[in-house]
């Protein structure tokens, strides 16, 4: 019997109209900005600040992922799914997907098999526009930053050289990392080096994930440190009189998308940061808006827990005042056998060896999440390779150390795949025993905040900072910027900042080696190790297995 794909699977559901998933959240329909017959925008009004608090957030993250990724948004979705099958009225919020993974390597992010939001296409793709004008407000930033350098009047007296500000694009192209500009004469502009980034790494999407609404937005976009005049003086956004222009690109993009899953139930999408190179959430507004129409919100964090759920629970609950009932951590057996020791090629097969070695990966997330003071939920993403042996050893070890471990299903069965879990995480919550708490004091100075965190949730000795990263700790401090948190840009493939050391590595120090600045974010970003900000495509991309027939029906794409 030939398996369905997931784009094959999310073709051949017939979709509802939105205005019916809309009715389900009792939603108006006046209050409903269509784009065509299944997507939505969502007006800002809508929250309500004391459903927030009375409503139930679970957030989803996951183990330490091998580069296919554990399946956190597939699990999210069958959560949902697995709840409203238990009669909990629940809604999924989600990050949009990315252009560059889509077309790359790790492909699209709407989920998978019986577990997708819909319609999947579009998701993946162009969605509503908002990725496009957060790249066109970035960009139009740096098109004002060059104009003031080449005029002859209204001059900031911008020195070139200290310009951080880079353009951005969404597709991985390694080549546009470094590229010169204004050549060609002085009808062109000034030459000097810049560089692009990948759209989820921009600033401007930062902001737009931690924006209360629209006046805190233009405040942010204002707050973005641009670069330093000739004096070493700072040049911000609003000196060159950007933000309400940037704002206005993003006026339709700051509100969040209605769209469904597979099983008709409602899915909020909103924002896309990376987590390895930014908070990894989706924004404070779409989550918020969940929680004021349903009694469960499930959400999901970029990457481990160590990068997603640290930035989830320390940047974005901190700055919202959101406080997770239950964290569910994603595990496969694929990826304890990549911990404990398994090649490429042994990934999956059986190998209960590899297993128990690879737990301590697994348990080391346990022990992080329970240091905010959350219980945890452990999903066990099944992949239909997974032996009994390796399950009931991931269960029992887990019931050890007093954690319940449940077999997810919803790949294969959608909703009825999860009922388990759903019913572990009700389980969770209505005993009521999270009591949030950050992991460090915003007012801490920046070295010591750093140092908490590579060594609680990494696991490190220490932290080596280099010259580059101790100069930048002294610019900090002299802008005053020194209470903001902190969101470290570090490999996903290790607790370290080497991708190389599986499992839960021993004594290891990290090395920060530059510190940037994201003033209208309100984080310091500390960066880990060789990161790029603009990924480059495999050698084989997953566009090349991309394909659309004359009728405009699309295959390929996952």
């Amino acid at each position: 019997m030939k398996h369905l794909t997931d784009i094959e699977i999310a073709q051949s559901k017939k979709l509802v109209n939105i205005k019916k998933i809309a009715r389900k959240l009792n939603i108006d329909e006046d209050d409903l900005e269509l784009y065509g017959k299944y997507k939505a925008k969502l007006p800002l009004s809508i929250i309500d600040e004391e459903k927030v608090k009375e409503n139930n957030l679970i957030l989803v993250t996951a183990m330490t992922p091998t580069p296919a990724g554990e399946g956190k948004t597939t699990v999210s979705i069958g959560l949902t799914e697995g709840l409203n099958k238990l009669n909990k009225q629940a809604t999924v919020v989600l990050r949009e997907p990315s252009l560059g993974p889509v077309f790359g390597m790790k492909g699209g992010a709407a989920g998978g098999g019986y577990s997708q939001v819909l319609p999947m296409e579009d998701i993946n793709l162009h969605f509503t526009g908002d990725f496009n004008a957060v790249e066109k407000a970035n960009n139009l930033l740096s098109a004002l930053i060059d104009n003031n350098l080449q005029s002859s009047c209204c001059k900031l007296n911008i020195d070139p050289r200290t310009i951080l500000w880079k353009r951005v694009i969404d597709l991985n192209d390694r080549a546009l990392r470094s590229v010169t500009i204004g050549l060609g004469g002085k009808a062109h502009g000034i030459p000097r080096e810049d560089g692009f980034n990948i759209t989820p790494a921009s600033e401007v999407m930062a902001i737009l994930c931690m924006a209360s609404d629209l006046k805190d937005l233009k405040k942010r976009l204002g707050d973005i440190l641009v670069g330093f005049t000739f004096d070493n003086n700072p040049i911000f956004a609003r000196d060159l009189k950007a933000e309400n222009a940037m704002a206005i690109l993003l006026k339709d993009a700051i509100k969040p998308n209605l769209v469904q899953t597979l099983e008709e139930n409602p899915a909020i999408i909103h924002g896309g940061p990376f987590a390895n190179i930014a908070q990894g959430t989706n924004t404070i507004i779409a989550t918020k808006m969940g929680l004021s129409l349903s009694n469960y919100v499930v959400t999901e964090a970029g990457f481990g827990a160590d990068l997603g759920a640290e930035k989830f629970l320390n940047i974005k609950c901190v700055a919202s005042g959101l406080s997770p009932k239950a964290v569910v951590l994603v595990a496969t057996i694929r990826a304890l056998r990549h911990h404990g020791g398994s090649s490429k090629e042994e990934l999956n097969t059986s190998n209960l060896n590899y297993v128990k070695q690879g737990f301590c990966n697994l348990e080391k997330h346990i022990e992080n999440i329970r240091k905010f003071e959350i219980e945890p939920v452990v999903a066990i993403n099944y992949f239909s390779g997974d032996s009994e042996d390796e399950i009931n050893f991931i269960v029992n070890e887990c019931s050890n150390i007093g954690v319940q471990a449940v077999v997810s299903k919803g790949w294969a069965k959608g909703g009825e795949g999860c009922k388990d879990l759903a019913e572990a995480v009700i389980n969770v919550v209505e005993r009521n025993n999270a009591h949030f708490k950050p992991l460090y004091d915003y007012n801490l100075p920046v070295k010591e905040k750093i140092e908490i965190i590579a060594k609680e949730i990494y696991g490190a000795d220490g932290v080596d900072f280099d010259k580059m990263a101790k100069l930048n700790l002294k610019r900090i401090d002299r802008l005053g910027f020194g209470n903001f948190p902190i969101c470290i840009a570090k490999t996903q493939k290790s607790f370290s900042d080497n991708e190389f050391l599986r499992g839960r590595p021993k004594n290891f120090v990290v090395t920060v080696r530059e510190i940037s600045i994201s003033a209208g974010a309100r984080f310091i970003i500390p960066i880990f190790g060789q990161m790029m900000r603009m990924p480059g495509l495999p050698s084989v991309p997953a566009s090349e297995s991309m394909h659309i027939d004359d009728k405009g029906v699309i295959s390929g794409l996952s």
